[in-house]
């Protein structure tokens, strides 16, 4: 993972979106284990609690679950789960920009695949 963060939104935040890619992506799978919050924060030279954070919203997201005295693991279910809301986000959200872009440069959709 690189380490270049944004301002635009808090680096628990943008280390929690980088999981979500991660599970999305399938560079985690289900009931793989998330590398450590010691590991992560000396990586990525982050402190602790900032990492800590962002894997508490991941399970208070049920997608990771803590395993006393083992660590962090991607619920199953979790990538399932990513993808709907992840599908239903971009439909409500992004794709309503977008289409409206696509009208007003006049493109068609073989215009759009043909690249």
């Amino acid at each position: 993972m690189s380490t270049h963060w944004t301002d635009n939104q808090p680096i628990y935040l943008q280390l929690r979106d980088r999981a979500i890619a991660m599970i999305l992506d399938g560079d985690l799978a289900e009931g793989d284990a998330l590398p450590s919050v010691r590991n992560v924060a000396a990586e990525m030279q982050l402190n602790p609690l900032t990492v800590s954070k962002a894997y508490q919203v991941l399970v208070d997201d049920d997608l990771v679950e803590k395993k006393r005295g083992l660590g962090m693991f991607v619920r199953e279910g979790a990538r399932e789960a990513l993808l709907a809301a992840e599908r239903e986000k971009f439909l409500s959200e992004e794709w309503p920009h977008i289409e409206a872009r696509v009208r007003r440069l006049g493109l068609s959709a073989s215009d759009l695949f043909a690249k």
